[in-house]
């Protein structure tokens, strides 16, 4: 916790503040989702102006819970929405799966025109809170926080004014023929059957390797044609010299929106792409607020961007998810008007970027990381019970 980067007003699941995570119920999970479920999508109906019996499609990605009926089916019922409506609903999918689901919106929309498609992403965290004492499963409870969002999509051209959005490119990649990579990021149950999430120290190599298989497709679709050539005359120049060669990823995007899945994956990402802390700044202030919230974290970080008026009418956005498979999805949206919408953000984003990120548990636990301390591995210590 003290190197989480998270602070102290991130929002864990209801049924752990009242102490029931280690039996806990389907009614408890339920009634989690449906809080993130109706809120969001309540709020966007207002604001858009369109009726749930408008949708013609609906996309719902939760990992985590799969229960029968449906997850979307709760939600056609809460909205009484209409019968012909093309639903799909997503289970085990990961952090990455909100771009999964958009994905499958823009397939959609290919075949159907002139439609409107929402997607729904969140998690159920109260039933999946872990209780055991594995360090490798304990860690998630340090880095997942409850949140989500609900997105409306449409292909009707008589609506662009009103877009705020434009999807240019999409790529996913899904590393699980790779078994270290599949293993890294995994739900299991410990040696005393505590169901928890498992993540290993090869996640940041997995990512990694999936991260370059990802943009070697999509960064020549992003990329000008004088930075691709530029880079490969300083690749033949070098050889197999070590160290970054530097692809300029600026030179095709104005911003970055990187998966907020924890500190190491912010800072990771940030080093291997050469990349500002202005760049990193909207990760950073998002898993410090709200946490890895799982496949809406995304939207959280394009938010603090929107709050803080980066984005400006023509932008292009290089949106990076990474999640449990192991898969990397990522794609690039243009911006098609200015944006200055507080949104979620609206009760703090005065305070943010922080200067200190000050840490409660700094004054206690801090002493974990004194250099005198280094040369301990905790994995070599013995801790009585």
């Amino acid at each position: 916790m003290v190197n989480s980067g998270i602070g102290e007003d991130s929002y864990i699941p209801k049924i752990v503040m009242d102490g029931k995570e280690e039996n806990p119920t389907l009614s408890d999970s339920l009634e989690e989702i449906d809080d993130l479920f109706f809120q969001t999508l309540d709020n966007l109906f207002s604001k858009s102006k369109i009726s749930p019996q408008e949708i013609d499609i609906l996309v719902v990605n939760v990992s985590l819970l799969s229960p029968v009926p449906s997850l979307t089916a709760r939600i056609i019922n809460r909205y009484k929405m209409r019968p012909d409506l093309k639903v799909y609903n997503l289970s085990g999918m990961g952090c990455s799966a909100s771009l999964i689901a958009i994905d499958i919106v823009k397939d959609m929309f290919k075949v159907y025109k002139r439609k409107f498609a929402i997607v729904v992403s969140t998690e159920s965290l109260g039933a999946n809170w872990y209780c055991g004492n594995d360090n490798s499963m304990m860690l998630s409870n340090c880095l997942f926080r409850s949140g989500g969002c609900s997105m409306l999509f449409t292909n009707n051209p008589d609506f662009k004014n009103r877009a705020i959005l434009k999807l240019s490119h999409m790529v996913r990649t899904h590393f699980g023929s790779n078994d270290e990579a599949y293993e890294c990021c995994i739900q299991v149950e410990d040696s005393k059957g505590y169901l928890g999430f498992r993540l290993t120290k090869k996640l940041p190599r997995a990512a990694a390797q999936a991260l370059t298989i990802n943009f070697k497709v999509l960064l020549p679709k992003i990329l000008p044609i004088w930075e691709l050539v530029r880079y490969f005359l300083v690749y033949m120049w070098r050889g197999k010299k070590k160290g970054p060669m530097g692809l300029n990823l600026k030179s095709g995007v104005e911003h970055m929106c990187i998966h907020p899945g924890g500190r190491a994956v912010i800072d990771g990402v940030g080093k291997s792409l050469a990349l500002t802390d202005y760049d990193l700044e909207p990760a950073r202030m998002t898993l410090h607020r709200f946490g890895n919230t799982s496949a809406g974290g995304l939207w959280y970080v394009l938010g603090y961007m929107e709050a803080k008026q980066r984005l400006k009418k023509g932008d292009r956005i290089l949106m990076i998810s990474l999640g449990a498979g192991f898969k990397c999805n990522n794609c690039v949206w243009e911006v098609l008007r200015d944006l200055k919408d507080p949104n979620v953000w609206e009760d703090c984003i005065e305070k943010y970027p922080l200067k200190i990120m000050d840490n409660p548990y700094d004054e206690k636990y801090g002493w974990i990381n004194e250099e005198y301390l280094s040369f301990i591995r905790l994995e070599d210590c013995v801790f009585a019970s």
